[in-house]
C-alpha cells in the first residue's frame, strides 16, 4: 500500500531542523490537494448520488475508523450550524469514546459496523460515505457492504488504488497521496485529502439543496452575537439592502435568513416567504423567481 510506503526523501526527518520538517509536511499537503483535484469527476458523480437521496428526505451517514472516522465526525458536526442540516448519522469504530481517544483495535470489528448500520435503520433513501486511508479497514468495508445491501447509495474514499473498500461501494474515489513524511502516519497528507474531499462533497450537495443563496450561508444558525452580525451581513448582501433593513427583516422572520431575503427581495410578508420556500425546497433563488 502506498500509504504504508517508506520514502527515502524523508529518511533524515529526525535530524532536520524544525523549519525543514515543517516545510516537508507543508509540501506533502500540497500533494494532497493535487490528489483530490485529479478525482474531481468521481467526486461529482458521488455528489450527484448523495444529492438525489437527500433531496428525497434521506440521511447522510458517515462511516469510518481512527483518523478517517474522526474527520468524518467533524464534517458531520459542522452541517447543522453551517446549513441547518440535521439528517446526519456518524458511525465511528469504537463508538463516541473513540472520538477522544484512539481505539485502533475497533477497526477490525466488522460486526460493530453491521450492527450500527442496522440499528440506524439504513434504507434505500439514505447515502453512506465510508472513509479509510488504507481502504482495507474491516469495519468500514463491512459497514459499506451492509449499507449497499440495504439499498443505500454508497461512496468510498480511500488513499490506495485497488483497495477492497473501493470495490464494495457504488462510487469509489482514490485519493492517491502516496507515502507520508512520517511513514504510515495517515493523519498527515492522506487525512488532508480526505478532509478536502468530505468538504467538497457535503458543501456542494447542501449548497445545491438550498443551503446557500449565491455563495451565502443562508442556512446558518445565528445563535450568538457574532453569528447574528454575520446573518445581518448575509441578508444585507443577498437582498441588496442596508444592514438596518436586513436586521429588521431578520427580527421579523425570527432570524431565518432565507425568509428574510425573500421577504425583502420579493416584497412579501413572512407567511408568503415561507410558502414560497416550502414550494421550492428552501431554494431562495427559485423562490424569488415565483411571481405574485
Amino acid at each position: 500500500m502506498a500509504t504504508e510506503g517508506i520514502s527515502l526523501d524523508y529518511e533524515a526527518l529526525d535530524s532536520w531542523t524544525l523549519e525543514e520538517s515543517i516545510g516537508a509536511i507543508i509540501d506533502s499537503n500540497r500533494r494532497a490537494v493535487d490528489a483530490v483535484a485529479r478525482v474531481a469527476p468521481e467526486l461529482a458523480k458521488a455528489a450527484e448520488g448523495i444529492r438525489d437521496r437527500l433531496a428525497k428526505g434521506g440521511r447522510l451517514i458517515y462511516l469510518g475508523a481512527g483518523t478517517s472516522g474522526r474527520l468524518a465526525m467533524q464534517d458531520a458536526a459542522e452541517l447543522p450550524p453551517t446549513f441547518g442540516f440535521e439528517r446526519t448519522v456518524n458511525l465511528l469504530a469504537g463508538g463516541s469514546d473513540a472520538s477522544r481517544q484512539a481505539k485502533e483495535d475497533a477497526e477490525d470489528d466488522e460486526e460493530e459496523a453491521i450492527t450500527g448500520i442496522r440499528e440506524a435503520g439504513v434504507t434505500e433513501q439514505d447515502a453512506v460515505i465510508g472513509i479509510a486511508a488504507s481502504g482495507n479497514t474491516p469495519y468500514t468495508i463491512a459497514g459499506i457492504r451492509e449499507a449497499r445491501n440495504r439499498g443505500a447509495f454508497t461512496v468510498a474514499l480511500a488513499n490506495n488504488a485497488d483497495a477492497p473498500l473501493l470495490k464494495v461501494a457504488d462510487v469509489g474515489v482514490v485519493l492517491a497521496t502516496g507515502p507520508e513524511v512520517l511513514a504510515g502516519s495517515t493523519r498527515l497528507a492522506a487525512g488532508t485529502a480526505q478532509k478536502i474531499a468530505l468538504n467538497a462533497l457535503s458543501t456542494s450537495v447542501l449548497a445545491s439543496l438550498g443551503g446557500a443563496y449565491k455563495n451565502l450561508m443562508v442556512g446558518m444558525r445565528p445563535k450568538n452575537k457574532k453569528l447574528r452580525e454575520r446573518a445581518v451581513s448575509i441578508v444585507s448582501h443577498g437582498a441588496e439592502v442596508e444592514p438596518e433593513e436586513a436586521r429588521a427583516a431578520l427580527e421579523a422572520s425570527h432570524w431565518q435568513m432565507r425568509e428574510a431575503i425573500v421577504m425583502l427581495k420579493a416584497s412579501v410578508d413572512l407567511a408568503e416567504a415561507q410558502d414560497r420556500l416550502a414550494r421550492h425546497q428552501n431554494r431562495v433563488r427559485e423562490a424569488l423567481k415565483e411571481k405574485l
